[in-house]
């Protein structure tokens, strides 16, 4: 089976047991006066956890096009050559993802986003840091801006030492 139709089967389990999780569990401590709405907190994950398992069901049974001869075509990935793909940027961008969800709290949103914002840039291999910096700073503030100002969700901008 190719590598295509492994993921998808992965992500068929993981939008199985979101489902699961959707649908059987997190409604059972909601209020009483809230059982009466017509849209829950877990509307949003139903649908998303159905919507994933019928994408992932059409790309695991769609026909492979076949070709007349056994060379790769452009955009797929061939485990042979392993070595010639980003990998090490990948993988550098999921411990970055990891280290930004854990420092949020330490650093508060401003800086963790900031930081997270500019050095997955600079794994990518940006390197014009004089306008990477402030696009980061313009697009981190926009976005709490929106979130705290016109939204109403408090969202912490700095640190718990500065606050």
């Amino acid at each position: 089976m190719a590598l295509d139709r492994w993921i998808a089967l992965a992500f068929i389990a993981l939008c199985c047991v979101f489902g699961y999780t959707a649908f059987f569990t997190m409604d059972d401590q909601l209020p009483p006066i809230l059982r009466r709405n017509p849209v829950w907190p877990s509307t949003f994950p139903k649908i998303l956890s159905v919507l994933g398992i019928i994408v992932g069901l059409i790309v695991l049974f769609t026909p492979k096009p076949t070709s007349k001869d056994d060379t790769p075509t452009d955009g797929t990935i061939d485990l042979s050559r392993l070595g010639d793909y980003h990998v090490g940027q990948a993988l550098g961008l999921l411990a970055l993802m990891v280290t930004y969800a854990l420092s949020l709290r330490a650093l508060g949103f401003l800086g963790s986003t900031i930081g997270f914002l500019v050095f997955g840039a600079a794994i990518l291999g940006e390197r014009r840091f004089h306008i990477l910096i402030p696009v980061a700073v313009i697009a981190t503030g926009s976005i709490w801006y929106l979130v705290q100002e016109v939204l109403g969700i408090f969202l912490r901008p700095w640190p718990g030492i500065f606050m």
